[in-house]
């Protein structure tokens, strides 16, 4: 499971990544969410406030629960307490840059990670080419290669 700090990789990625260009909280959940399906993770993103009134776009992310923290707390008291009651805070990764947050994290030995260094990640992750499968291995051999084959083997109707 990975907790995410999300404005803290929002703005991270803002000041680091001027070839990415503007990303807003939408798309960076929609992103992440690509990531951690590709990586065969869950992940929450904590986010500070109460987040935009039409949370519509948060919707149908498969493997990303997007959390904000509301006006009594904020995404840092939310991460630590996650990483406080966690029975098994080894199976946890925190992203954030924040100095507050990782102490806690590496308290409990949650594996931590700085923003800069997941973006990177996921970047890299997005990027990689899937390997196109020849169409053969889905449709199956044609009715003239399964004749070769027979006759090949000997086995001929």
């Amino acid at each position: 499971m990975i907790i995410i700090d999300g404005y803290n990789l929002l703005w991270s990625i803002q000041r680091e990544s001027e070839s990415f260009g503007p990303v807003g909280d939408v798309q960076l959940c929609r992103i992440v969410d690509r990531y951690l399906e590709l990586s065969n993770e869950k992940g929450e993103i904590i986010f500070d406030g109460t987040g935009p009134p039409d949370k519509s776009g948060f919707d149908n992310l498969k493997k990303l629960e997007v959390v904000f923290a509301g006006r009594s707390s904020d995404a840092d008291t939310m991460i630590e307490d996650k990483i406080a009651e966690s029975t098994a805070p080894r199976r946890l990764t925190v992203v954030s840059s924040d100095r507050r947050v990782r102490k806690a994290a590496r308290g409990r030995k949650v594996m931590v990670e700085k923003c800069e260094v997941f973006w990177g990640n996921v970047q890299k992750q997005l990027s990689r080419k899937k390997i196109q499968e020849p169409a053969g291995k889905r449709d199956g051999l044609s009715e003239s290669e399964t004749e070769q084959w027979l006759k090949f083997f000997g086995l001929e109707q």
